[in-house]
């Protein structure tokens, strides 16, 4: 039986107002927010948890770049200072199967919290956008919820960069999202400490894993071009087939196996990708259910690892991630929807915000960009149809399941966040609306940024 409420109308204090509003402080939000900012316009972010950096800091995915190989034309610009500054801050080590190098999510909390400052953007923390503010298909701004209560912010433009659509969704655009089986799975990160580096390195050494080894298991079954197969990966499976043989492991994680990241002097192991399911990252019943079923089944990984995995055996967790690490909900239906042709096939276009190499990973497919492919991400797929005065940043844009394989990468998310961000500024110097909107006064503003278009 269904109930419902009335909920009296109120009148809503009208807090704060800007040029640019950026919702969402992942990397693509923050990246939005600096390039406007930058761009010479007051720029406000706004992040419901206490920190910057989304998926890098609040979830704890700290390979940031690790596709990137010898040959790899990577992107360009706002996502590279990311790791380039990090780097400069001691918050970033090397990465083990790239030359890249792994951010220090923890660390990289005060990184983000550098940038934003330099910048000049407006930082607003512990307030969680509940809906847009609409006249008509025009968005003026967003409510938010806080420790204040509900509170209204006004904007000239808005970026979405939720990672789930909401606002778009939310304001009458249209959005697809697919059948949780058919989903991208869930990660549920953590860290352990108290790891012997020597011994654990040393295992690793006398049996290397490749990205060939991923196959074989369900969950991490893929397709490859096949120049990946022999490369080195930091995977680990076998330690938890032993537990599963013995008993320390029930048997519905068999397809538990997954990879880390680094591994400190300190004995820190980080970034452990270990843990998968589906779920719907839009249900907070799901959520709730997965967030609680991921530290167990977490603590069960860490558990075979301190039995069966070499310079583990008096490990413990450090740390999980603040929340899960979702991959896959919404998508908007864009003014130009991206396909599996356009990441595989080296897509040109004349509306060019920004590069990303040709790194496809998800849906079973792993692609890795070792020979200096890469494609062009189009201004129009940032584009939400039905509403007007907001653009789009990160994993929602449009496009289809292998398009959305590559975009959602982080590189990929600040590279489309760099566009978003400066087509807000644009907009409003300019007056215009983002369909309208002058694309070369965007791209020579990217260009200025140190942005890589073609």
């Amino acid at each position: 039986m269904s109930h419902s409420i009335e909920e009296p109308a109120r009148r809503i204090d009208v807090i704060h107002e800007t040029d640019v509003l950026v919702v969402g402080s992942g990397p693509g939000g923050l990246a939005a927010a600096l390039a406007s900012a930058r761009a010479g316009v007051k720029t406000t972010l706004v992040e419901r948890y206490g920190c910057f950096g989304g998926n890098i800091t609040q979830v704890g995915v700290e390979g940031f770049a690790w596709y990137r190989h010898p040959a790899t034309i990577d992107s360009e610009g706002i996502g590279r200072e990311f790791e380039d500054r990090a780097i400069a801050m001691d918050a970033a080590m090397p990465e083990p199967q790239s030359i890249s190098h792994s951010l220090d999510a923890e660390a990289f909390k005060y990184v983000a919290d550098v940038l934003v400052e330099e910048a000049g953007v407006i930082p607003m923390l512990h307030r969680l956008v509940v809906a847009p503010i609409m006249e008509g298909t025009v968005m003026r701004g967003v409510i938010v919820e806080s420790k204040a209560g509900r509170e209204a912010i006004l904007a000239k433009r808005i970026v979405d960069a939720t990672g789930d659509a909401d606002l778009a969704f939310r304001g009458g655009a249209p959005t697809f999202k697919h059948p949780v089986d058919e989903m991208m799975s869930v990660s549920v990160m953590f860290s352990m400490s108290g790891v012997n580096k020597p011994r654990f390195i040393e295992a690793v050494k006398a049996d290397p894993q490749t990205y060939g080894d991923w196959a074989g298991n369900g969950e991490w079954d893929i397709t490859t071009d096949g120049k990946e197969d022999a490369l080195f990966s930091p995977f680990l499976r076998k330690p938890f087939q032993q537990a599963l043989d013995a008993g320390l492991l029930p048997r519905n994680l068999a397809t538990i196996a997954g990879t880390w990241g680094t591994v400190s002097d300190q004995g820190d192991l980080t970034y452990l990708n270990l843990v998968h399911f589906t779920l719907d990252g839009t249900d907070p019943a799901a959520l709730t259910e997965g967030e609680m079923r991921g530290r167990r089944d977490a603590m069960l990984a860490i558990k075979a690892l301190r039995g069966f995995m070499p310079g583990c055996e008096t490990a413990k967790i450090r740390n999980f991630g603040m929340t899960l690490g979702i991959r896959d909900t919404r998508k908007i239906d864009a003014a130009y929807n991206m396909s599996a042709d356009d990441v595989r096939q080296q897509a040109r276009f004349e509306d060019s915000i920004g590069i990303f190499p040709e790194f496809i990973d998800g849906y079973g497919l792993l692609i890795l960009p070792t020979t200096g492919r890469y494609f062009h991400v189009p201004y129009r797929a940032l584009l939400p149809k039905g509403i007007d005065n907001l653009i789009v940043a990160g994993r929602v844009i449009g496009g289809d399941k292998v398009s959305h394989a590559a975009v959602r990468n982080m590189m990929c998310c600040a590279v489309s966040g760099q566009g978003a961000g400066t087509a807000a500024a644009i907009a409003v110097k300019t007056g215009r609306s983002f369909a309208d909107i002058d694309v070369g006064a965007v791209q020579a503003e990217l260009r200025r940024q140190g942005a890589r278009l073609h």
